[in-house]
């Protein structure tokens, strides 16, 4: 990742903005990864279904009929892309518990490579401790990202790490629910027939921007932003705590869920990533992801895990 860190944004960090012209793996697995800038977030009777789960709130079961037993196949794939030499992206997952995880790591030499990999397996490998404890899959994941903040925060204290940390976007399968989890830019994406929306909220200084209405989202991809575009506001790591947004989705049979760093949303609008998938078969589409990422620049490495919901 070629992104910086910050916490503070106050009205004087707000530059003046012009228009500008813009210049697959079996089973468990923990492997390295990929990065990019946000899309607008729409609604749709498609994604009813969504929806902000706070992660210590009890669970409240649904009346009528017993849920879909859905299954999750997943493809995944990492590439350094275009101009960078190494690769600070992870990903991982263990379909046996159901969980999957992009992290796109920050930090001066080796580090960022140190932070996504080490965020990636504490992740993967807390979630799996906590099967079957009883415990709701919100509140695992929650105990998961917090126990790869720690990770990384306590490695982050060594002199060479010293700065270092990661984002993360992470799902985790709750019966026929899927809630996801993100801290930074690496997004989440849900797809289903030629419709894609994204799903989670980018915590970036650009996506500040649009909040407070400095950019719109239609100028905000062409915007000269004086080196800005890279700034993230939330990161994995960077403190001793960490605060993740959560989210809930409704899955049926057919529905995709797409989960990247900013290497790839930086250079596909939403109805590309839909139409790239609809057109390819599923252990290809990422790869057609990447490699559409990589001739439109692909400055920072790119990466992507695909779901898709499958009846049991």
């Amino acid at each position: 990742m070629n992104e910086d860190f910050t916490n503070e944004l106050s009205p004087s960090d707000i530059p003046s903005v012009e228009p500008a012209e813009p210049a697959s793996l079996p089973g468990s697995a923990l492997a390295e990864a990929s990065d990019s800038a946000p899309e607008p977030v729409s609604s749709d009777s498609l994604f009813d279904g969504l929806r902000a789960t706070d992660p210590d709130a009890p669970a409240i079961p649904s009346a009528g009929a017993e849920p879909t037993r859905l299954r999750l196949a997943v493809s995944a794939l990492s590439d350094v892309g275009c101009v960078r030499t190494n690769n600070e992206d992870s990903f991982g997952y263990d379909e046996s518990v159901g969980i999957y995880v992009v992290c796109d790591g920050m930090g001066g030499m080796a580090s960022g490579e140190v932070a996504s990999s080490r965020a990636v397996a504490a992740i993967v490998n807390a979630f799996a401790e906590s099967a079957g404890s009883g415990v709701a899959v919100s509140t695992r994941l929650l105990h998961a990202i917090n126990t790869a903040n720690l990770d990384v925060w306590e490695n982050g204290q060594v002199p060479e790490n010293k700065g270092m940390g990661t984002t993360a976007v992470v799902a985790a399968l709750d019966g026929d629910k899927l809630i996801l989890g993100n801290v930074g830019d690496s997004r989440a994406y849900i797809v289903q027939g030629d419709q894609c929306v994204q799903l989670t909220v980018d915590h970036s200084y650009v996506n500040e921007l649009i909040r407070n209405g400095t950019l719109t989202i239609e100028n905000a991809r062409h915007a000269d932003l004086r080196g800005m575009e890279s700034i993230i506001t939330r990161a994995v790591g960077v403190a001793a705590d960490v605060q993740p947004d959560f989210f809930s989705v409704d899955l049926k049979p057919g529905i995709g869920i797409l989960l990247a760093t900013d290497g790839l949303t930086r250079y596909l609008l939403q109805d590309e990533i839909a139409a790239i998938l609809g057109a390819s078969p599923f252990d290809s589409a990422c790869y057609n992801l990447i490699e559409l990422a990589k001739q439109r620049g692909g400055q920072d490495n790119i990466t992507c895990i695909l779901l898709h919901a499958l009846p049991a």
